[in-house]
């Protein structure tokens, strides 16, 4: 699959489940006044889904591994002063484009 596609799926898999993006929105915000100068990832959506998975009755709920680096991503765009809080590097096929 490439990036594009990559991409698009996530995309389409955000606007279906926008309660993705408030966690992580929300978790992040949570470290960042916590004091954190930078923090994976990783770490979001792993509490994204011990979250999810004590909170919700969804057994089906599942966020591709895929699509933590775009979260980050978007994440950064649309809060500007927090650019370089997650700390990235190109993924395989990116050619200098941005989230939507």
């Amino acid at each position: 699959m490439t990036y594009e596609e990559k991409k698009q799926k996530w995309w389409n898999f955000h606007k279906a489940n926008p309660s993705v993006y408030e966690y992580f929105q929300r978790f992040t915000h949570e470290a960042i006044s916590r004091g954190a100068k930078h923090c994976s990832p990783w770490l979001i959506f792993g509490r994204i889904r011990w979250e999810t998975h004590l909170s919700t009755t969804d057994k089906d709920f599942k966020v591709s591994n895929d699509y933590i680096a775009f979260y980050s991503r978007l994440f950064m765009k649309w809060n500007p002063k927090h650019e370089g809080f997650f700390r990235t590097k190109p993924m395989k096929g990116e050619r200098y484009a941005s989230v939507k």
